[in-house]
């Protein structure tokens, strides 16, 4: 079920809830952006509305929303007036709540999930920064590409949904790359449609071949020409990642996984000359092992680095930061040290 935006979900959400319309209910909203989908719910409930700080149980729930824009907090405000409008049981709640809003001096300390994207770099915003279509034989892609002033190279995200260039944690990533003289093209190697087959997402060879495809159209825009190229990969988007940089002729000047699957494309691995920066969780059950044993096929540069207290998401407070730092450090000296193509 695909629905239009957030306020869609809400309505169709509340259609399911009426069996509590008559009890004693509670409406709680997760800032930022499952307050307008908690607002209709409390309208057609006729129940007041709250905000609940809370860990983020999905990996990508934007792909069941044509429209997943982000949630400002000024919304979220407006969310919980307009409730209380609505209902007067809720008028408390609105009395603070811009209080309740994370970010704000008195609110409660937010878990960091959704860290803000800024898109602008230290010392002025991005010259370039525009929403691409790619081609990809049959098929069309979307990406989005930043480019920072007098950029040192430029960093492909391989990412195997149709969303991922809007995911705030994403952003995050590209806009600390983007401190760094980096320049980035957040890739959605497959479509909406594509991704809602699972087999698709495993399919590391068709992924691959997507990220090769958009490498070398990124490499006919004239405002990278000469540019070296990094990969960064999550999950089996890391995988795609490896398998590209190991085809001949790819010269990618450096690799970052990420909480990835290297070990599906271990027929690949001996193959890839671009310096490689494998990162997991302390706390991940299975990635460490992956990844260790990854590196013992590579026959690059490698290093394989542990994020104290992360799990396989990477939600706990701070650890996005310690990737984001990672990926910047690896990128910004193997990049650098690359010499123009």
């Amino acid at each position: 079920m695909i629905f239009a935006d957030r306020a869609d979900a809400g309505r169709r959400l509340a259609a399911r809830l009426q069996h509590v319309r008559d009890e004693r209910v509670v409406v709680l909203g997760r800032p930022r952006g499952g307050m307008p989908v908690a607002l209709e719910v409390a309208h057609a409930l006729g129940a007041p509305l709250d905000v609940i700080v809370v860990r983020k149980p999905f990996l990508a729930i934007g792909q069941f929303h044509a429209d997943f824009s982000q949630t400002a907090d000024g919304e979220v405000v407006a969310c919980v007036k307009r409730a209380a409008a609505l209902s007067p049981a809720a008028a408390g709640i609105a009395a603070n709540a811009d209080a309740a809003v994370p970010g704000s001096p008195t609110a409660p300390d937010e878990i960091a999930d959704e860290p803000p994207a800024r898109d602008e770099v230290a010392g002025g915003p991005l010259v370039r920064d525009e929403e691409v279509e790619i081609s990809v034989g049959a098929a069309s892609i979307a990406g989005r590409l930043a480019l920072p002033e007098r950029p040192i190279g430029i960093v492909v995200f391989a990412q195997a949904s149709g969303n991922s260039r809007h995911s705030p944690r994403n952003r995050y990533v590209a806009n600390i790359l983007h401190q760094a003289g980096l320049g980035t093209l957040q890739c959605d190697l497959l479509t909406t449609g594509e991704e809602m087959n699972p087999a698709n997402v495993f399919d590391i060879g068709l992924l691959a071949g997507r990220l090769l495809a958009a490498t070398g159209w990124l490499r006919t825009r004239p405002d990278v020409t000469g540019l070296p190229v990094g990969y960064f990969g999550a999950s089996t988007g890391g995988a795609a990642a490896l398998w590209a940089a190991a085809e001949p002729g790819a010269d990618i000047a450096a690799v970052t996984s990420c909480g990835g699957r290297p070990d599906l494309a271990s027929s690949r691995l001996g193959f890839v000359t671009a310096p490689t920066l494998l990162i997991v969780g302390e706390r991940d059950n299975a990635a460490p092992g992956h990844n260790r044993r990854a590196q013992a096929d590579l026959r690059c540069e490698s290093h394989l680095a542990v994020v104290p207290g992360a799990t396989l998401l990477f939600d706990e407070t701070g650890t996005l930061a310690v990737i984001a730092g990672l990926a910047r450090d690896w990128f910004a000296s193997h990049l650098a040290a690359s010499p123009r193509q």
